[in-house]
């Protein structure tokens, strides 16, 4: 079918030809552990998914993908990630007639004829977001991948970050950088490498995951708790496969959950915002003055967060400290099965 159909396997060469021709050495792939490193970090997870591995540092040199086609001919091709055969030429099954990819002149549309903040093109976040969507009468085939739906997936998440880097690196004046490349805050900084020196590339507290981001949300939770008080409660709120939910969507479609992280991730979200609402304005545990949380992913590929409730008022008013003798009052717990 692609041999007939595809545009790009009819111009360019395929894996399985340059396998054909030559004595191809089987490799292998093998994760060591040290027993020195911390085991709940670095230790291999238990559950099978697909994830990306970066090579090197945020560096100029290295802020773009070596991707190299080879024609019929035998002459090589460079290709960006924005090239609109990119992800055609790297998912032939979930793009058998070799259709665009993300392109940057993508024309940007709304009911009202009017562009959010004077935009005129997609951006890649709306591009993928829009791929990724159960439509009726529209086949679902990305959808239905499963370990290639996964690829997929981190695949647009990868392109999407490199684009907010690219940007990032090319607009260092705009985030001021000049001020952290300057000889007395390396020294300030106790930076030892001269060779860093002047050519620090910054990372604003806008990027998501970067240092200064993480510092400001701890600065954020440390102002809260000056206002609020000391944290008087502990939650750990974690995903079950086995919610009604997920299990209703995934077998009617035939998958298993790991199939389809995003409605895991979503229904997490929405049961999540849920349990807050249940804290804060249901006040199942008395009066909440704020919550902070923080959502994370566990080794087995299921999201949970931990929470903190500040200054709870027992409903009880005996005590502000509340014993294991209350719990059973509030309901059924629910245990993911095989935990």
């Amino acid at each position: 079918m692609l041999d007939t159909h595809n545009v790009h396997a009819k111009s360019f060469r395929m894996a399985r030809d340059r396998f054909n021709e030559s004595n191809s050495t089987t490799l292998k792939m093998r994760l060591i552990g040290k027993r020195k490193s911390e085991g709940r970090t670095y230790n291999t997870p238990t559950v099978s998914e697909v994830a990306a591995l970066i090579e090197g540092d945020f560096h100029v040199n290295k802020a773009e993908r070596d991707v190299v086609v080879q024609t019929k001919g035998g002459a090589f091709q460079f290709m960006t990630e924005l090239n609109p055969s990119f992800l055609g030429l790297q998912y032939p099954l979930l793009f058998p007639y070799g259709q665009d990819g993300f392109r940057e002149d993508v024309r940007l549309t709304s009911e009202n004829d009017e562009t959010e903040q004077g935009r005129k093109h997609v951006t890649q976040k709306e591009f993928f977001s829009y791929r990724v969507q159960d439509r009726k009468n529209e086949s679902s085939y990305i959808l239905r991948a499963k370990r290639l739906f996964q690829q997929f997936l981190v695949d647009g998440y990868t392109m999407i970050e490199s684009s907010r880097l690219r940007y990032i690196r090319q607009h260092q004046k705009e985030l001021r950088s000049d001020l952290y490349s300057g000889l007395a805050d390396a020294v300030g900084r106790g930076e030892t490498n001269a060779s860093r020196v002047g050519q620090l590339i910054v990372l604003p507290n806008s990027f998501t995951g970067s240092a200064r981001y993480m510092m400001q949300n701890y600065q954020d939770a440390m102002a809260i708790c000056r206002w609020a008080g000391y944290p008087q409660l502990f939650i750990t709120f974690t995903c079950n496969p086995k919610w009604p939910e997920i299990v209703r969507f995934v077998s009617d479609r035939g998958l298993n959950p790991e199939d389809r992280p995003d409605i895991l991730c979503r229904i997490f979200k929405m049961k999540l915002d849920l349990l807050i609402k249940d804290l804060k304005h249901n006040k199942i545990f008395g009066d909440v003055k704020a919550v902070i949380y923080t959502i994370e992913f566990q080794k087995r590929g299921l999201p949970h967060a931990h929470l903190m409730l500040l200054k709870v008022l027992h409903p009880l008013k005996s005590c502000a400290l509340i014993t294991g003798h209350y719990f059973p009052a509030l309901g059924m717990l629910a245990m993911p099965v095989g935990c």
